[in-house]
């Protein structure tokens, strides 16, 4: 049976500790490859996408393989075809699977019936591809992210789930300052998470801080309401004073300026979001490299 990565504890911390070394090799010695000669990985996509379809699409290509991009209007997906037969057809047909769906039960059902690995490229439940290149990013910089206290303003949403998940495998203490309106309505079952409506005791002494959008996509509905409940929670440049000396700051992007973040937070110079988004190439070579090989 092959393997997937639908959510971080997929993964123990020794298989993406292996994942992010491979990559970090890949981006300082070795950006060409013709590792995956021969293999062809299809991207099937619900939701729009820049950095992950781009990211994966470019990693196949330095490393000698194919990818081809397929929206869900383009298959038989799209007309009602069962999940099961879409599966099933397509990995006989290619090497590996990366889904972006709005529901994170449709890459369950496409895991279970397909004969290579799917990878979760979001999902309204997490986005794991994000994580890793997260925490590449702080061990590029700072070294072994265990111990350091991660801070997250806003909304507890696919990205921040994913967060919840690396705090438990990597141990580090994770402050979610969110409102209480938007905090997930079962127990995350998962240690060294802390919650709190206080952005100041979030990022007080952090390492590192981080936010997302407040509306997210499937969320456009409740824009008004969210933009009103979100305004205390906006990461600022004194937000940012208030953490470490030395906190890095981070964005999955993509961002809306003067909303979740200030008008120019993104050229701090404790933001590291370009770094973060250049490593979504590095990780997803790393990642198909594992999964693949």
């Amino acid at each position: 049976m092959s393997k997937h990565f639908l959510d971080l504890d997929y993964y123990s911390l020794r298989d993406i500790e292996r994942v992010i070394d491979t990559s970090m090799k890949f981006k300082t010695e070795e950006k060409i490859s013709s590792a995956l000669q021969g293999k062809f990985l299809g991207l099937i996509f619900e939701k729009s996408s820049t950095r992950t379809r781009v990211s994966f699409e470019v990693a196949m290509n330095q490393l000698g393989g194919k990818a081809s991009f397929l929206s869900v209007n383009d298959l038989q997906l799209g007309r009602g075809e069962p999940i099961e037969d879409t599966a099933k057809v397509l990995s006989s047909m290619v090497d590996g699977l990366v889904l972006r769906t709005v529901e994170h039960e449709t890459q369950l059902s496409f895991a279970e019936y397909s004969t290579v690995p799917v990878i979760n490229g979001l999902s309204n439940k997490s986005h794991p591809c994000q994580i890793l290149a997260d925490i590449m990013t702080f061990y590029e910089q700072k070294g072994s992210i265990e111990g350091k206290k991660v801070a997250w303003c806003g909304d507890f949403n696919n990205v921040c789930f994913s967060y919840a998940q690396a705090a438990e495998i990597f141990g580090f203490e994770l402050w979610i300052a969110c409102p209480e309106e938007f905090r997930p309505k079962e127990k995350v079952n998962l240690n060294n998470i802390n919650f709190t409506s206080s952005v100041t005791e979030a990022v007080k002494e952090s390492d590192l801080i981080t936010t997302d959008v407040w509306v997210s996509m499937g969320d456009e509905k409740e824009a008004s309401e969210r933009e009103k409940l979100f305004l205390d929670f906006q990461v600022s440049e004194n937000v940012l004073d208030q953490a470490k000396a030395d906190v890095m700051f981070l964005h999955c992007l993509p961002a809306i300026r003067g909303q979740e973040i200030s008008q120019n937070l993104l050229e701090d110079s404790r933001s590291s979001v370009w770094q973060q988004a250049e490593n979504r190439l590095h990780v997803q070579k790393g990642l198909l490299i594992d999964l693949l090989l």
